[in-house]
């Protein structure tokens, strides 16, 4: 966990921004909804800094529903920064293509690593499943939003008078 006094640099994944819109029907889904609302308002109180990229831009411009897409672009619309693919990405990305990663999640991976991330968020569980199996592998943490905000709450670094 880092420590130092610089803000937590946080990639948010298009499962992340998608899980917002779902209804909150069972209680995993509640959970990471409230979790990733945690993180958000963190970031928009600039108090942690969402690294963004073109990878995600895209996923999200390719959303079939437009009331999800209208919902997640104007998320990432609040992004600090965001990291265009480029050379070594692409390169990077087909480095964890050859892992069992799928093409954008190896693209989102690569772009948080060249945002030197200190945290990759998603939801999607098979996601999580090969990078727990290739941590070694990678140069940033992959991590569920509750079981990630849990980890961070305990740490003391997390100060919200919400939570």
């Amino acid at each position: 966990m880092q420590t130092d006094s610089r803000p937590l640099k946080i990639y948010l994944d298009n499962c992340c921004l998608s899980r917002l819109s779902d209804p909150p029907s069972q209680t995993r889904l509640i959970a990471e909804i409230k979790a990733i609302k945690q993180i958000l308002f963190h970031i928009l109180r600039s108090q942690w800094h969402w690294i963004s990229s073109t990878v995600l831009v895209d996923e999200v411009e390719r959303n079939q529903d437009l009331e999800k897409r209208i919902q997640a672009k104007t998320w990432v619309s609040l992004a600090h920064q965001s990291i265009s693919v480029g050379a070594s990405e692409i390169s990077r990305g087909k480095q964890l293509e050859e892992l069992g990663f799928k093409e954008y999640d190896a693209l989102h991976i690569a772009c948080a690593e060249s945002g030197e991330v200190d945290i990759f968020l998603t939801t999607d569980d098979r996601l999580l499943r090969k990078a727990k199996r290739n941590q070694s592998r990678l140069y940033i943490q992959v991590d569920n939003p509750v079981t990630w905000l849990e980890e961070v709450k305990g740490s003391g670094y997390f100060k919200d008078d919400r939570s």
